[in-house]
């Protein structure tokens, strides 16, 4: 299979390279997932450059340890393992991998069934591959840190973006209210959302 590797710490033009690579074969409580579209994120990016240096204490001091990036996927169920129970071949999914060891920039990714829920059918896979660590970050952040409370007003900086988006949303849906800080050209967007 194609993947997107590196082997070294440096700027993402000069380390990323398209290869051919083993196909990953699931282990029993694994699911084999066809990978239909990923997007990049801040670990994503952190990790090809090394920066900041501490992240190479979780991912390698001096070169990679895990040779394929990609936090978040979207994709078909190739395979499951014989203890997976929530999924089978065929469902479309979509999960965050980083913490199963990344591999979403590859055709095929191999991760345990917790890490992936079930695509909703009304959204893309480019849709649904842009939405487990934004959300999770928006979400996490509203709710679990800030406690958030219905009727509580809530400032979102940079509501058009990536988390913003998702942040405007969540705290709407808590009953806050929300005013999101965003460049004129994404006003109306970010109205829309609930802002």
């Amino acid at each position: 299979m194609k993947a997107i590797v590196y082997t070294k710490y440096g700027p993402p033009d000069d380390v990323l390279e398209l290869k051919e690579v083993e196909k990953p074969t699931p282990k029993d409580d694994e699911v084999l997932v066809k990978v239909h579209a990923a997007s990049v994120n801040y670990p994503d990016w952190g990790c090809v450059r090394g920066k900041p240096f501490y992240l190479r204490l979780m991912t390698g001091l001096l070169k990679p340890k895990n040779k394929i990036l990609g936090t978040d996927i979207a994709g078909r169920v190739e395979v499951v393992g014989r203890k997976v129970k929530q999924f089978q071949p065929g469902d479309e999914v979509f999960g965050y991998i980083a913490g199963f060891g990344f591999g979403g920039f590859a055709e095929y990714v191999s991760v345990p069934e917790n890490a992936l829920a079930l695509k909703p059918v009304n959204i893309t896979y480019e849709e649904a591959a842009a939405v487990p660590m934004a959300a999770c970050v928006a979400l996490r952040g509203l709710r679990d840190k800030g406690q958030i409370q219905p009727g509580q007003k809530v400032l979102i900086n940079g509501a058009s973006g990536g988390n913003g988006t998702f942040a405007v949303q969540i705290a709407k849906s808590f009953g806050a209210e929300v005013t999101g800080v965003c460049s004129t050209r994404n006003l109306d967007m970010v109205r829309s959302i609930g802002a």
